[in-house]
C-alpha cells in the first residue's frame, strides 16, 4: 500500500488520542493520588517511602505544566510522523510509547483492584488506537521491525518523558522536590 493510507488520522491522532487520554488523568490524577496514596502506602508497605512522598508532592500545577510539557513532546512526534508519511523514528516510537504505557494503567489498576488515573482510556482509546496506527503504518510500508528491544525502547522513552515533564514542570511553578 502507499502513503496515502498514512494520513493526518494516523499522525495527528496519535496527539487527538494522547490529548483525550491525558484528559482524563488531568481531570482525576491529583485528586486520585491525595484520596489514595494513604491507604496504597499502608497496603503496599513494601513500597518505598521516597516513591510515595514524590507522588504526594505534586500539586495541580505541576501536573497541569508537566501535561503540556509531555503534549509538546506528543504534539513533536505527531509533526514529525506527518512530515515523514510515518516513517519517523521518532513517531514510532512515541506511537509505541503511548500504547505501550496503556499496560502499566491497566496493570496499575489491577494492582489496586480499581481505578487509576488513565485506566478509562486506555482500553478503550489508547490500545485501539495504537494497534489501529500500527496497522496502517504496516499497511503503507513503513511500520519498522517491532522487537522486544524496541517495546522496551518505547517503556524507557514514555517513562523518561514523564520524569523530563515533572522536572520541568517543578522548575516552572517552583514546586518543591520531594
Amino acid at each position: 500500500m502507499s502513503e496515502d493510507h498514512v494520513n493526518s488520522a494516523v499522525t495527528y491522532g496519535l496527539f487527538a488520542a494522547w490529548l483525550l487520554h491525558d484528559a482524563e488523568e488531568l481531570a482525576t490524577g491529583p485528586r486520585w493520588i491525595r484520596e489514595n496514596v494513604p491507604v496504597l502506602r499502608k497496603r503496599f508497605p513494601g513500597v518505598p517511602e521516597r516513591l510515595w512522598r514524590s507522588m504526594e508532592s505534586v500539586d495541580e500545577r505541576e501536573f497541569a505544566v508537566a501535561v503540556g510539557v509531555m503534549g509538546a513532546i506528543v504534539a513533536s512526534a505527531a509533526v514529525a510522523g506527518r512530515h515523514s508519511g510515518g516513517r519517523s523514528g521518532f513517531y514510532q516510537a512515541v506511537l509505541n510509547g503511548f500504547g505501550l504505557h496503556s499496560l502499566v494503567h491497566l496493570a496499575q489498576a489491577a494492582a489496586v483492584r480499581g481505578y487509576t488515573p488513565g485506566s478509562a482510556t486506555s482500553p478503550l482509546l489508547v490500545v485501539p488506537f495504537a494497534l489501529w496506527a500500527r496497522g496502517r503504518l504496516r499497511r503503507g510500508g513503513v511500520l519498522r521491525p517491532a522487537r522486544a528491544r524496541d517495546a522496551a525502547t518505547g517503556l524507557v522513552l514514555a517513562a523518561g518523558a514523564t520524569v523530563v515533564s515533572h522536572a520541568i514542570a517543578r522548575r516552572i511553578t517552583g514546586t518543591p522536590r520531594f
